[in-house]
């Protein structure tokens, strides 16, 4: 273990995939490492692009690695795609459309499966900003796998999220609508050249006084101006309110990890059963 902390540290690529795999499967030893690699990480930018699919999303990290690296600065990836029903991994599809980075040592693309987690994320995602940010990744970029109006959780793991929403989808009336216009920090626009691009922006300023920023990804257009406004609503808004939600999730994941799948399996029964009821078997095992 020790010599695999000491990898991750020095960012090592391959200390940092076997640390990943490590600490995604819940293996033996990955609170261990989590909790030594734990005092080397807030120094990163960790920032997080949700939306629905087709908007953009993956065009549009692409765009921002390539800023990032243009800077001289390293960037870690989590790419959370769909499960596969065969075998519960990710799907690849992000980490095929960021094909064109996986020779750079400088950028470190992660795929995560959901492995049916709702909210878009999957269970161990932050542990793998934490993770990233250890290992001494400039910026960490979280892409959610694109569900929809459930997408709230990237708002608990990521220090600042961007919300991508494109015109001619109906993400005007389904992003005023949703959840997620709450936890944007900042709202962008992407294919802006597409008609009613200004008409959405409207709608949405109506909506919220969340900065709105216009970006079309295939061109580069308007990327650098949306990161610059990511650092500058992560530098004024570094504060405990993100540790505790995130403190709360972490409490959840540890809680549900603790319980006998085999007595949930058979609670269940008596349940549908109606043997017993929900409720006085949730306390139980609150106690």
């Amino acid at each position: 273990m020790s010599e695999l902390d000491q990898g991750v540290l020095a960012g090592d690529p391959r200390a940092i995939a076997r640390a990943a795999t490590l600490v995604e499967n819940r293996a033996d030893g990955w609170q261990q490492l989590m909790r030594k690699l734990f005092p080397h990480t807030g120094r990163a930018l960790v920032v997080g692009i949700t939306g629905a699919p087709g908007s953009g999303k993956s065009t549009l990290v692409d765009q921002v690695i390539r800023h990032v690296r243009e800077e001289g600065k390293s960037v870690g990836v989590i790419a959370v795609d769909p499960s596969s029903p065969f075998t519960g991994g990710a799907i690849l599809g992000d980490r095929i459309r960021m094909a064109q980075h996986h020779e750079d040592k400088g950028v470190f693309i992660r795929s995560m499966a959901t492995r049916g987690t709702l909210g878009g994320l999957a269970a161990a995602a932050l542990d793998l900003v934490l993770l990233f940010d250890a290992s001494g990744r400039d910026v960490v970029l979280v892409e959610t796998v694109g569900v929809g109006q459930d997408e709230v959780d990237i708002a608990r793991v990521a220090g600042v999220t961007a919300v991508v929403v494109v015109p001619g989808m109906g993400d005007d009336v389904q992003a005023i609508k949703a959840g997620i216009l709450e936890i944007a920090d900042v709202l962008v626009i992407n294919k802006a050249d597409h008609p009613g691009a200004e008409k959405l922006e409207r709608e949405l300023h109506a909506a919220t006084a969340t900065p709105i920023l216009q970006t079309v990804a295939t061109e580069g257009r308007g990327v650098a101006e949306l990161l610059q406004a990511l650092r500058d609503k992560y530098r004024a808004d570094r504060s405990a309110r993100h540790w505790e939600q995130r403190l709360i999730e972490m409490y959840r994941d540890r809680l549900a990890g603790r319980l006998d799948p085999g007595a949930v399996a058979a609670a269940a029964e008596q349940v549908a059963q109606r043997k017993r009821d929900p409720y006085s078997i949730i306390e139980e095992w609150l106690h």
